[in-house]
């Protein structure tokens, strides 16, 4: 979704006040057979609620309610300058709309007046909402941009410049869809390279006309233009055969009035490479074997099983957090597990019938065939297993993640693998090894191996957070993790939700999109609009 307000400089609220680098879009989970809306939301003659400053606006989306065949949605608009301190009280209210998905889906564009919180319009204020359907294409394409010889804009320096990249639509309305970091004091930058999705930039459309704006920063927020080119993703592609690309940025004013003029400087796009990225369905379509192992944390930090405050307690009335956790979790992976079969351990218990501690002993007691049946069978195998063991400790990860690896490792070097291994990591709490954690997860990078762990009970979980946040550019052992491969969901968040809402937060599942593998999609994959 976009956001615009005609009569001021485009403005993104996700984005502090001072530009920087705009994340990374990410692909969404949609159910096979659905397809993917992009909305675009405009407003105009918005209330002014401070007569010093022009009214920063953002829109807040809200799903009010959801069916089989429609969604309503309200659009609330708040003046993110007074929004920041006020957490979007009624003070920074500009105004809201609702509307039902179906209708702007049939209409393509709807217009409806912002009415206040009384139900009264507000003022002469509106809402338009845009329905563009997101083409199937998952692409991603890396640019990179410097410029030469930019005017100077400022009187005891030189000109701080960012770069702005606008999508300009069919009814000549245009979409922010990047803005770049700020380069202070240099009328020759060179902004650091990014990627963005081929929707995002043109809809997939290589001769959708792209508008590039260069502008010197001011921390007023009222920048300075210095000027433009617009191109197409079509004439940008050329860049990708190895050279450079010079558009000259040009101000119309001074081109109208100068006599002389011949530019503001010029904007240079060094790299344009696309990336073809496929989707979950993709892959699972096109034959690839997913396979499940789950792993459950017994470590004593979970409290004594006969107790009724332990997370392990077997209460008949009501199922225990991991229960629940491994209920709600292994039957979303199950309808993807190509034999329903689960490899199921556990870790940091005292095991008969010696009791000494192990950290990848099979649940079931059977070390030479591991699995059960289903994940209704993984949960008999656990009840049974509880009174036989003794909780124990440390919390140590690393030995199950090895175990995985090792038939992965194996099956390395034998050709484009058609197998994929996801470990379901069920934990209370803060890791002993973590280090060692760090380095087998780094060596699983560059294997077909993803990590899900969920979080169970209310323990801090910062250990969890920081390997869901590594995303590759982290050492662990003087190894280098070459992707990301760990998903982390503190189930507590989801326990009085309903189970579409867990699914939503955990499929796709971390399939490698792109990374160091040779292979490619499989050849049998089918396009869907399930992006």
């Amino acid at each position: 979704m976009s956001i615009s307000h005609p009569p001021l400089l485009p403005h993104v609220p996700s984005l502090p006040s001072r530009p920087t680098m705009s994340e990374v879009d990410k692909s969404q989970p949609v159910a096979l057979g659905a397809s993917r809306v992009e909305l675009r939301v405009s407003c105009w003659n918005l209330l002014d609620r401070d007569t010093l400053t022009n009214p920063n606006p953002c829109v807040v989306l809200k799903q009010l309610s959801e069916g089989q065949r429609t969604e309503m949605l309200c659009f609330e608009v708040y003046d993110a300058n007074g929004a920041e301190d006020a957490g979007f009280q009624d003070d920074a209210f500009l105004g809201e709309a609702e509307c039902s998905l179906g209708q702007i889906v049939s209409q393509t564009k709807v217009t409806k007046p912002l009415l206040l919180k009384t139900g009264k319009t507000a003022g002469k204020s509106t809402i338009t909402i845009e329905a563009e359907k997101v083409t199937s294409t998952n692409d991603f394409v890396q640019l990179e941009f410097r410029a030469q010889k930019l005017d100077n804009k400022d009187l005891f320096s030189k000109s701080d410049p960012f770069l702005e990249i606008y999508k300009v639509n069919r009814n000549n309305t245009e979409q922010l869809v990047m803005r770049t970091e700020v380069i202070n004091n240099n009328l020759s930058p060179r902004w650091e390279p990014f990627r963005i999705s081929l929707h995002s930039l043109c809809s997939c459309d290589p001769d959708k006309t792209i508008r590039c704006v260069v502008y010197d920063y001011n921390s007023s927020g009222k920048h300075d233009y210095i000027g433009e080119f617009t191109t197409t993703f079509r004439e940008m592609h050329e860049v990708s055969s190895g050279k450079e690309m010079e558009f000259e940025c040009i101000n119309p004013k001074y081109q109208e009035k100068k006599k002389h003029y011949t530019n503001s400087g010029t904007v240079v796009l060094t790299q344009c490479k696309v990336e073809k990225v496929h989707t979950f369905l993709d892959y699972i379509m096109g034959g690839l074997q997913i396979y499940f192992t789950v792993a459950i944390d017994f470590t004593a930090s979970n409290g004594d099983p006969r107790s009724e405050h332990s997370l392990h307690f077997i209460n008949p009335k009501e199922p225990n957090e991991y229960l629940r956790a491994l209920s709600a979790v292994g039957e979303i992976c199950q309808d993807y597990d190509s034999d329903k079969k689960f490899p199921a351990f556990g870790f940091g218990a005292r095991i008969p019938p010696n009791y000494e501690v192990s950290h990848d002993f099979a649940i079931n007691f059977d070390p030479d065939n591991p699995e059960c049946e289903w994940i209704s069978g993984v949960i008999e195998a656990y009840k049974r297993c509880l009174p036989q063991i003794q909780l124990y400790g440390p919390t140590n990860l690393a030995p199950i993640i090895n175990r995985v690896l090792a038939p992965a490792s194996e099956e390395e070097g034998s050709g484009p693998p058609m197998r994929y291994r996801v470990l379901l990591v069920l934990t209370d709490g803060v890791l002993s090894d973590m280090p060692a954690t760090r380095e087998a997860i780094a060596r699983a990078s560059s294997l077909p191996v993803s990590i899900i762990i969920v979080g169970v009970g209310n323990t801090d979980f910062s250990d969890m957070r920081a390997l869901d946040e590594e995303d590759g550019t982290q050492e662990s052992g003087g190894e280098r993790a070459v992707r990301d491969i760990v998903q982390f969901v503190p189930f507590r968040e989801f326990k009085k939700a309903p189970p579409a809402a867990l699914a939503r937060y955990l499929c796709p599942l971390p399939l490698p999109t792109s990374g160091p593998f040779s292979w490619t999609c499989p050849t049998r994959a089918l396009r869907t609009d399930a992006g």
